[in-house]
């Protein structure tokens, strides 16, 4: 019963859609409409400009991160204890899942790329550090946030599984679903990134 009551409690906090609404609320216009019609941070970015940019992030990551907390405040368990770590991944599913398909927002959200990071940093916090680190590096050297994201998400299970030997199962799966999820959702990217016409971003671009 604890798993469909966090479950839902992570998909109802992921599905709080932070760009469409800041679009609709601070610009009038619908985000999906416009730029890659993505309802994230990067087309928040390139559309609405880099402090509503920086917003949706912030709170995009944070769902994921209070998503999978919840269970951790509530419960007192240890930090490695197994049931916490299912219920940490079982509340990660749903609230990416709340922000790819919103109840608020008629489900369509963004990718859910900004939500697995603020997941990952609850579950495995070290792994998520690495992967940050791999991302920004990737994006400043390239200008892709997408092609960051996918070298990131891919890095993820790796890590898990080579570079922190982690023996529970349900994180070796969870990790590898998480990633193949960010991947496929990124197909799009993929084949513009081979073609060479992605969109590019510079961080350090006024």
């Amino acid at each position: 019963m604890d798993y469909l009551i966090y479950g839902i409690i992570a998909y109802l906090l992921g599905s709080i859609p932070t760009a469409v609404w800041v679009g609709k609320i601070k610009f009038n216009l619908d985000i999906r409409e416009h730029g890659s019609k993505n309802a994230g941070a990067t087309n928040t970015f390139r559309v609405l400009g880099k402090k509503a940019g920086r917003f949706v992030l912030i709170v995009d990551v944070l769902k994921g991160v209070l998503a999978v907390m919840i269970p951790f405040f509530i419960n007192n368990y240890d930090w490695s204890n197994d049931h916490l770590i299912h219920l940490k991944i079982i509340s990660g599913v749903f609230v990416v899942l709340g922000h790819i398909f919103p109840l608020y927002a008629r489900f369509k959200g963004g990718k859910g790329v900004a939500t697995s990071l603020g997941v990952i940093l609850g579950v495995h916090p070290p792994a998520a550090i690495i992967c940050i680190v791999l991302f920004l590096i990737v994006f400043i050297l390239f200008n892709y946030v997408s092609l960051g994201a996918i070298v990131a998400s891919v890095a993820f299970p790796l890590l898990v599984e080579f570079a922190f030997s982690n023996e529970n199962l349900s994180l070796k799966i969870f990790s590898i679903v998480l990633s193949s999820a960010v991947v496929i959702l990124h197909h799009q990217n993929i084949k513009r990134l081979i073609k060479g016409n992605e969109n590019k971003m510079n961080l350090f671009k006024k």
